[in-house]
């Protein structure tokens, strides 16, 4: 497996908000949440964690909504694609909508998150570690 780039930019679909994103992301998961799935209008959704002190808006301002009572997700407000991820509990990390990089295909997941609520024709990725909920908070299935 090849390493990450640790500059990468990205944006929305009609190129309102663009951003960049210094240094290596801290995680690549595929969450099958329902918030993420409602949120993105897909299932299930891919994210990379990177430093918030890395990542900088380089055009447009995403809008933001309180999606529950302690994560903000961000959008475009032109054309609504997701962008972002923030918990209150981790103000130093910021999660970016994978498929919003310029080049995806550089950050594959190394995990899958929130399998309790994937939707039952959603297919998974057997060769990775599966969790029944956030990835923090519990022991991968065997």
């Amino acid at each position: 497996m090849t390493t990450p780039p640790s500059l990468v930019e990205g944006g929305c679909l009609c190129g309102a908000v663009r951003y960049r994103v210094h240094g290596a992301p801290l995680s690549s998961s595929v969450c099958h949440c329902r918030a993420c799935r409602l949120a993105a209008g897909a299932s299930p959704v891919g994210w990379i964690a990177v430093a918030r002190s890395g990542y900088e808006l380089l055009a447009g301002h995403p809008a933001r909504f309180r999606s529950s009572p302690r994560v903000w997700r961000s959008f475009c407000p032109r054309c609504g694609t997701a962008l972002g991820y923030q918990h209150d509990d981790d103000p130093g990390v910021i999660e970016v909508t994978t498929a919003t990089l310029d080049h995806p295909e550089a950050f594959p997941p190394t995990r899958e998150i929130w399998l309790d609520h994937r939707v039952a024709w959603t297919p998974v990725n057997a060769a990775l570690p599966h969790y029944p909920r956030g990835s923090d908070d519990s022991l991968p299935e065997t």
